[in-house]
């Protein structure tokens, strides 16, 4: 990805406090910033714009999926729009972020503050966030506990259909998956085991295609003696329909075969119920299945910026 030469000075002259409304930085405090940032880059006395635009074309170069921008230079943008480096005369950062979109712009994207206050960038032809790498097993801020607490209450409320409109069709979006679809999910007699198919397209262009099957309950291999459990068997049964049923995509105008299937349920997936299923598949299908619980969906939805349904 390349970034115009004009543009890449703009954001250079935002790091290094050239334009007014950041922190003027000398060649030594050029340096700390990208240190801050995890990078190796030093600078070397030339000029100050000049060796900073560089730098960003440069992480512009590094491999990202499409309509979305490297992750190293998002970090720095971040890192640039922390509110602790609010000056004086701004102390919400509001003329910095102007500052900032005006080159972002004009390369088609936009940036702005999340309820978290941390910086995110928008592509402006789809209107989709660009999403930092985030580890869903990290330690959350006090805010996104308030929001896992929110979400528990959700979940615990909402209907399965709810679960998959509200939370999971979101949830995919953002992670980046594409042409999402709950058809299926509505016309049982269309369904061939699967709530929701999407596809992921690779850097390289290629498709990967993904059924979804979804319960809101917990799973668990002794069936459906207990009320709140659902039959694993009923899972296997609708697992080998989605991974041996072909799907039709209208954007390359071909019948394609699922690659991977997601067993989502809204509870709990018991070892023994993971266990039982990967018996009866063979070692191909067995490669084929992504098992998500509720611990999964609580994590990933905590650290990406959607909100909490109401």
């Amino acid at each position: 990805m390349k970034f115009k030469s004009r543009n890449l000075r703009g954001i250079a002259e935002c790091i290094i406090g050239d334009n007014t409304s950041f922190k003027y930085r000398s060649s030594m405090y050029i340096t700390e910033f990208f240190e801050e940032c995890d990078l190796p880059f030093q600078h070397d006395g030339s000029t100050r714009w000049a060796w900073t635009s560089d730098r960003l074309a440069e992480l512009l170069e590094e491999s990202c999926p499409p309509n979305n921008l490297p992750s190293r230079f998002v970090h720095v943008l971040r890192v640039l729009m922390h509110k602790s480096e609010a000056t004086e005369g701004d102390p919400q950062r509001i003329n910095a972020l102007a500052e900032l979109n005006k080159p972002l712009s004009r390369e088609g994207y936009e940036a702005y503050y999340g309820t978290d206050s941390n910086l995110y960038i928008k592509n402006l032809n789809n209107n989709q966030t660009i999403k930092p790498v985030e580890s869903p097993h990290r330690i959350f801020s006090e805010v996104e506990i308030k929001k896992r607490e929110q979400l528990v209450s959700y979940l615990d409320k909402c209907s399965e259909d709810q679960l998959i409109e509200h939370v999971l069709l979101p949830l995919f979006r953002i992670l980046g998956f594409q042409r999402i679809t709950a058809a299926g999910h509505k016309d049982k007699a269309l369904e061939y085991g699967k709530d929701i198919w999407m596809k992921l397209t690779l850097p390289t262009q290629h498709i990967i295609y993904f059924g979804i099957q979804v319960k809101k309950g917990k799973l668990d291999s002794s069936g459906v003696s207990k009320a709140s459990n659902h039959n694993i068997a009923e899972i296997y049964n609708q697992t080998t329909m989605m991974l041996g049923h072909e799907i039709f995509d209208p954007e390359t105008n071909k019948r394609v075969l699922v690659d991977h299937a997601y067993i989502i349920a809204c509870g709990e997936i018991t070892k023994a119920a993971r266990n039982w299923l990967g018996n009866k598949l063979d070692a191909n299908r067995r490669s084929q299945i992504i098992f998500m619980d509720r611990d999964d969906i609580l994590n990933l939805f905590t650290v990406n910026t959607i909100e909490v349904p109401s």
